[in-house]
């Protein structure tokens, strides 16, 4: 935590995605924000987002930059970190369908599938129940989202649709989810990731 108790100084990586979005949400629940598009920008902060957006060209770009190592390093030490849609897929351990050479940050324990509710015309809002969250229901965007199909050991479930399908995991100071709250004024887990950022 920032030092004399000051507000949670958080990064977004800021390649490419809805980066706007959840420095909204963090400015509301009185965090720092700064983008990070650069491997030197991840010093000292309390915590990363790792938003919506391509997952492709997300990996793609923090590769030439050569972020891909330093973020692999910061969540091996235990830097909190939330991961939405795109960033849940850089979270994951494993893709059931990554694109060639596609890689992943990792530090999850899930198995996840990309688009795994079709294209952007298949878009969908629907309300889930999340215990650890409490009432009321969570109202989440699925936009191109993907899909946790495994969740390993070292993971657990913290949301699942009315099917039964995993859309939320957690693990230690990692948190991703497969939709986007910060686009209907959800702020319960960017919450639940700074009381993360808190307690380490």
């Amino acid at each position: 935590m920032s030092s004399g108790g000051a507000s949670p100084l958080i990064g977004i990586l800021s390649l490419q995605g809805d980066v706007r979005e959840h420095a909204h949400v963090l400015a509301v629940l009185d965090a720092q924000v700064t983008l990070v598009r650069r491997p030197t920008e991840l010093d000292g902060l309390d915590g990363l987002v790792l938003p919506g957006g391509e997952s492709t060209a997300i990996t793609r770009l923090a590769r030439t930059v050569g972020l891909l190592d330093p973020l692999r390093a910061a969540i091996a030490d235990g830097l909190p970190v939330l991961g939405t849609c795109a960033g849940l897929i850089l979270l994951a351990d494993h893709l059931a369908d990554g694109a060639a050479g596609q890689e992943t940050i990792g530090g999850l324990d899930v198995t996840v599938r990309r688009n795994a509710f079709g294209a952007q015309i298949a878009s969908f809002e629907t309300d889930l129940e999340v215990p650890a969250l409490g009432p009321p229901p969570v109202r989440a965007a699925f936009i191109r989202a993907p899909l946790i199909e495994q969740v390993g050991p070292g993971a657990s479930a913290l949301a699942v649709l009315a099917d039964g399908r995993v859309v939320a995991a957690e693990q230690g100071n990692l948190l991703g989810v497969a939709f986007h709250p910060e686009s209907t004024g959800e702020i319960r887990f960017h919450r639940r990731f700074l009381d993360r950022v808190a307690s380490r």
